[in-house]
């Protein structure tokens, strides 16, 4: 694969978000050709990260090829939208031995507490508004509740962006407003996507989750190191990685 030579001349880690419309772990046997294609090309392409999100993370063990031995180059995620779905999922996202598991919270919807999971069991929190024409609006507190609990259990942090709607006290982006609203407390303005941006309290959030690996072969099945994941503290480092490509 083109994408997998080129990340191995050039000594970076392309991050490869897969079925970003669809589910690998859904429960349909009509999917298990498609799986195994996909197992396939992950060992193929040991030069590139995979990004494996889920909404199902009951059914990783069961589907997923690798046991207790996961390749290094896979990374596996589940979608958390509120505190009753981070409840039921987190336990069995955490019970995989990906080397990197991470929770994407995007649309967030309500305040989440991930602390008991996030450091050693999850490393990657990304999160973000909502977009589209019935977006809800956020609370900023909700963010900033994760980025904390991110920072102090040692995990990284990710804001994608606000969404349509931007707090009333960070709108100098410009942009018509075309709504307000008062939600718990938070002044919020409808600005659209393009025009909210994706600064929370005056800075872009990048972290990315780092961790020491092997050196990759064609058959990457070496299980996890004793070291967890970590996050990036420089900025500059934080920008300076290749973007995520979607397969």
């Amino acid at each position: 694969m083109r994408w997998n030579v080129e990340a191995e001349n050039s000594r970076q880690r392309p991050r490869v978000f897969c079925a970003s419309m669809a589910d690998v772990f859904e429960d349909r046997r009509d999917l298990d050709v498609h799986r195994e294609r996909l197992w396939l090309l992950i060992d193929s392409t040991p030069h590139l990260d995979w990004l494996l999100l889920t909404k199902r993370p009951q059914n990783v063990a069961a589907l997923a090829p690798w046991g207790t031995r996961w390749p290094e180059n896979v990374w596996l995620g589940a979608t958390i939208e509120n505190q009753k779905v981070a409840d039921e999922r987190m336990d069995d996202l955490a019970a995989i031995p990906a080397r990197v598991r991470f929770v994407s919270a995007e649309p967030l919807l309500s305040a989440l507490d991930l602390r008991h999971w996030l450091g050693p069991k999850v490393h990657w929190v990304i999160t973000g508004g909502e977009s589209g024409g019935k977006a809800r609006p956020p609370n900023p507190t909700w963010f900033r509740s994760l980025r904390d609990q991110c920072q102090e259990r040692g995990a990284a942090f990710h804001f994608k962006q606000w969404g349509e709607w931007v707090p009333a006290s960070a709108s100098a982006n410009g942009g018509r407003v075309q709504s307000r609203i008062v939600t718990d407390g938070a002044i919020m303005l409808r600005l659209g996507k393009k025009a909210a941006g994706r600064e929370l309290d005056g800075r872009t959030w990048d972290e990315l989750p780092t961790t020491k690996r092997t050196k990759p072969s064609r058959s990457s099945t070496t299980s996890p190191k004793a070291g967890e994941p970590s996050r990036r503290s420089s900025a500059s480092k934080l920008l300076s990685g290749p973007k995520a490509k979607r397969a």
